[in-house]
């Protein structure tokens, strides 16, 4: 996983409208790149949610948020229509960001291990470099958690 202090990894991804977003779009800007699992799926809309939810305070305090699973332009949509999410959803079905970033690995349910993608967040300053990791997140608390290092 990406070390705080280390330049993140540029990236070209799409968003839920099909715009290409890479990291140099943000140079200036602190922004919040949070991983997630799966759209729609229990844990991850609650973490989406609460990002929705305290999006205000991101804005107030100039910082954007953006979300990346390997879900498909169509399901970001899709997510993002139904639970009103403002901010960026990006695509990466082919996990090459989020492997880049160390958000793939190996993950337990139900008895089985299977390789999937890690929850877990990065804030990133406007000159690219990691200023903090989240490598476990709790969906519910997480944006008030950011919140409170801003």
């Amino acid at each position: 996983m990406i070390q705080e202090g280390e330049r993140a990894p540029d990236f070209a991804l799409k968003d839920a409208d099909g715009k290409t977003w890479t990291l140099s779009d943000f140079r200036g800007k602190t922004f919040v790149l949070y991983f997630y699992p799966k759209d729609n799926t229990p844990g991850c809309t609650t973490e989406a949610c609460s990002f929705r939810d305290r999006y205000a305070e991101f804005k107030q305090r100039g910082v954007e948020v953006v979300g990346v699973s390997a879900d498909s332009e169509k399901s970001h949509k899709s997510f993002a229509e139904k639970k009103n999410l403002p901010f960026i959803l990006l695509s990466d079905p082919e996990k090459k960001t989020i492997e880049a970033y160390g958000a793939l690995g190996e993950k337990k349910l139900y008895g089985r291990t299977f390789l999937g993608i890690i929850r877990s967040t990065f804030i990133i300053d406007g000159d690219g470099i990691v200023k903090k990791v989240f490598p476990k997140v709790d969906p519910a608390d997480h944006a008030r958690e950011i919140l409170d290092i801003l």
